[in-house]
């Protein structure tokens, strides 16, 4: 490239740079803002010289090969990455509505046109280029639709675990660089205040997804029909979306343009537009879609039922169906696809299976796992030890890994604590984070020993988990979050076969606090595939038992488990703070046939219902919505 078009291109970065200035500067002079103070001031205008900075710097440096569509790319990338700096600033210290939304839209379709020249560049540098795919850019592969920033980031302090809390209605935040619960996200308020006629929060937080610059967490509630997005930099809610009948799972498109939200109380996909925060149009897809996940080139979109066998496949840029896979059952929670874009693994909770499909035409069933009863969510992770499958069995309470590759194998099994749900992987993939439904916490696992290393107290029955790295650019990252509060009292216990019974039941049981009343859950396994049982409140362990009350009735399914609730006063008579010898009030849980008075399966243990833990010495102020 010239020196002339050399110093053309940095005229240009710095005008870029004076115009978004001065938009600032007009946003912080209006009339509407007299209190606005001088460090506010001083730090933006920090903020903006030091992307003038960084970007003259790095254009300065950019290596001229001569080859004009290296050279632009390689000018241009630093000088949309400080036009993206300097917007995000307007954001943080701007007040003007147009201008924000104006800043919004240059954040997004500069990322966009950063991905295409780095793609570029990417299969520039490559000899031979390669290809994972046809018609993918060679830079695609190095990408994910799970971790769109790409693999081998190492773990920091700028890193984010999220849960979302179906029970506590809050985002759990964890540190992964110290396995601390830094505080919670609250979206709403527990039972029986989230049942009021007049109630305006989120209720049933439960689902969840990223975007590719990972600056944008939307959480998806079930009982409110609603995406909330958050600010992943200052835990603060940017907006919500209310969308159709019990959403599922969400998740952005590869190039950020779009938010996918499975509707799964009806028959479609919610395309949502996340700068305008607002659905732009819906795909039918096949009743109950569970989640949505696309191939890391953006072409396609694979979203399983979880009331229908069949896992549909979505062209996205005609929106709709070209393909319709049969499921080896109806219900399936949750999907992955691995980095290099060639295969998507997805979990069947009611028949215990995990099935694996190849993500180009015509999208067949590679292999079908038994991997277990309740199995849940499953992660794919690369790192040094090989290419693996990470599996959460909840009836069984543990991690299934697997060796990914044309005969995938079981290589090994991690015990993980009570009702393993929602799991991710890191940047680099050295570690799993995994939610425990009934255990009210989050283990993390080292990959390459197979080895819980933390367990991490989170809010009310964490359901999806993500790993974001880099979601906090810079700081602590605790702005904006709570303590755990009343979501730490909570009480877990077990229930096992009677002694000499050849019953093989078995059962987890958390028992969360509501404010006045309690939810007790229970994940059964060992049962008899479609037979329907009673869970019972006794006064005594053994038979006959006593006074009984019926808490709940469930059928097992197909692979002989089941998951039930119940509502009441229940937390002090199942998790007395003292021993249960001296607490006279003591009441246990047994489980029975319907109809039948023998038990399969009663309380053998519990645990005393712990203090709330405090993420923090002080704890910060309420997440805000702007």
């Amino acid at each position: 490239m010239a020196p002339r078009t050399h110093h053309r291109l940095r005229l240009t970065g710095i005008a870029v740079a004076m115009v978004l200035g001065l938009i600032a500067c007009q946003a912080d002079t209006g009339s509407a803002h007299p209190h606005m103070g001088h460090a506010d001031t001083t730090s933006f205008s920090q903020e903006m010289d030091q992307s003038m900075q960084a970007m003259t710097k790095a254009m300065a440096g950019s290596s001229m090969t001569g080859d004009p569509d290296h050279d632009f790319a390689a000018m241009m990338v630093p000088h949309h990455q400080a036009a993206i700096a300097m917007a995000k600033a307007v954001l943080e210290h701007g007040k003007d509505p147009v201008l924000r939304r104006l800043a919004q839209e240059i954040i997004v379709t500069q990322q966009q046109e950063i991905a295409v020249m780095e793609g570029r560049l990417s299969a520039k540098s490559a000899s031979p280029p390669k290809r994972s795919l046809p018609g993918t850019p060679s830079g695609a592969q190095h990408r994910s639709s799970t971790d769109p920033a790409g693999p081998d980031i190492p773990i920091s302090g700028q890193d984010r675990v999220y849960t979302s809390d179906q029970t506590s209605n809050t985002v759990s935040v964890i540190n992964p660089a110290t396995n601390r619960l830094l505080g919670v996200i609250r979206l709403g308020d527990p039972v029986p205040g989230s049942l009021s006629p007049l109630y305006k929060n989120q209720l049933l937080v439960h689902g969840g997804g990223f975007s590719p610059d990972h600056r944008t967490l939307a959480t998806v509630s079930v009982g409110s029909n609603s995406v909330t997005l958050i600010d992943t930099a200052t835990n603060k809610v940017k907006g919500v979306v209310y969308i159709g009948r019990s959403p599922h799972e969400a998740f952005f498109t590869p190039d950020g343009k779009e938010l996918w939200a499975t509707v799964r109380g009806e028959n479609y996909v919610s395309v949502i537009d996340p700068v305008r925060m607002r659905e732009k149009r819906r795909v039918t897809t096949a009743n109950g879609p569970g989640m949505v996940l696309f191939r890391p080139d953006g072409k396609y979109a694979f979203i399983p039922s979880s009331f229908t066998p069949e896992l549909d496949v979505v062209d996205t840029e005609t929106y709709r169906v070209v393909a319709r896979v049969p499921q080896a059952s109806p219900f399936s929670p949750n999907l992955a696809v691995s980095r290099d874009g060639t295969e998507v693994w997805f979990t069947l909770k009611d028949s215990g299976k995990t099935q694996i499909m190849s993500t180009r035409p015509p999208f067949r069933i590679l292999s079908t796992i038994d991997s277990g009863p309740i199995t849940n969510h499953v992660a794919l992770v690369d790192n040094s030890a090989g290419k693996f499958a990470y599996v959460t069995v909840g009836g069984e309470n543990v991690i299934k890994v697997y060796r990914r590759g044309n005969s995938p194998s079981l290589v090994a099994t991690v015990p993980t604590g009570d009702l393993p749900h929602g799991i991710w992987g890191s940047g680099d993939g050295t570690r799993v984070y995994v939610g425990l439904e009934n255990q009210d916490a989050v283990v993390a696992v080292d990959t390459l020993k197979n080895k819980v290393i933390a367990t991490i107290p989170v809010g009310q029955q964490p359901q999806q988990l993500l790993y974001v790295p880099r979601a906090v650019p810079r700081g602590p990252g605790n702005v904006n979050l709570q303590p755990l509060g009343v979501a730490g009292k909570a009480g877990h216990l077990t229930l096992s076969p009677p002694k000499g019974s050849g019953e093989h039941a078995h059962a987890t049981v958390s028992v969360n606090a509501l404010d006045a009343l309690d939810l007790l859950q229970i994940a059964a396994t060992g049962l008899k595939p479609g037979r329907n049982y009673t869970l019972w409140l006794t006064e005594k362990r053994t038979a006959p038992f006593g006074r009984k009350q019926a808490l709940t009735m469930f059928t097992a399914n197909a692979a002989g488990a089941q998951i039930g609730q119940a509502v009441g006063l229940l937390r002090e008579v199942l998790t007395p703070p003292k021993s249960a010898t001296s607490a006279p009030d003591q009441r246990y849980l047994v489980i029975t046939p319907a109809g039948s008075r023998t038990a399969v399966a009663v309380q053998d243990q519990f645990q005393p219902m712990p203090p709330p833990e405090s993420p923090s010495p002080e704890p910060a102020p309420a997440a805000g919505g702007s």
